[in-house]
């Protein structure tokens, strides 16, 4: 066996020579870098800002455009509807008391319409019907009722009516149709009793007698 030179300062003294060179290049590239850096931030930054200043401006401009298109169109004249039409679906009232109601109703003016209900509501006037009903004093009216919850409903859809026409500028409006249709009349707790629905439709026009 043969002994081989074995010096430890030989070692260390590559190591050091070693973390020299490696400390020589990183110093040496770093501030490369570094001026890579600020000079592509200052190239990109200046076109950018102008390019969104103008972006921005230009969505400004298109904004009060559209603005003033809308004012346009608010100013725009409505077109005057000759009659108010109103339709109340699925009320829960009899169809029959509704029928009635709307015979007693058609062909008068919204203001005495109204007044003659609250008189039914009163029980100072009775609606006519047809049927084995009490007697009742009143013109061409044999038998009638006071069916109030049908009356409350109604004046509602009378005063909705009366909006409608006053928004539409109709003068002197009076009820020319009436009409009463059955609904579906859904199934009640636990399916034993079917309650009961009606549709109601009422157009007013301009009473030009």
């Amino acid at each position: 066996m043969t002994e081989k030179n074995y010096n430890p300062e030989q070692k260390n003294m590559k190591a050091i020579k070693h973390q020299e060179i490696i400390g020589k290049k990183k110093t040496e590239t770093a501030p490369i870098k570094k001026e890579i850096k600020d000079t592509e931030i200052k190239k990109i930054s200046v076109p950018e800002t102008s390019q969104e200043t103008q972006k921005v401006s230009g969505e400004k401009t298109e904004v009060v455009e559209e603005k003033e298109t809308k004012k346009d169109k608010k100013k725009v004249e409505r077109v005057k509807k000759e009659e108010a039409v109103v339709n109340a679906k699925s009320l829960p009232i009899s169809t029959l008391y509704a029928i009635a109601i709307c015979k007693f109703i058609k062909g008068k003016k919204i203001e005495k319409a109204l007044a003659d209900l609250e008189d039914v509501l009163n029980k100072k006037k009775a609606v006519p019907m047809k049927g084995e009903y009490a007697h009742r004093k009143g013109k061409r009216m044999s038998s009638g009722k006071y069916p109030q919850r049908a009356t409350e409903h109604f004046i509602k859809i009378i005063k909705s009516l009366q909006a409608n026409s006053n928004y539409n500028s109709i003068e002197n409006p009076i009820i020319v149709e009436a009409i009463a249709n059955k609904a579906s009349e859904p199934y009640g707790r636990f399916g034993q009793v079917r309650r009961k629905r009606t549709h109601v439709r009422l157009v007013a026009k301009e009473n030009r007698k």
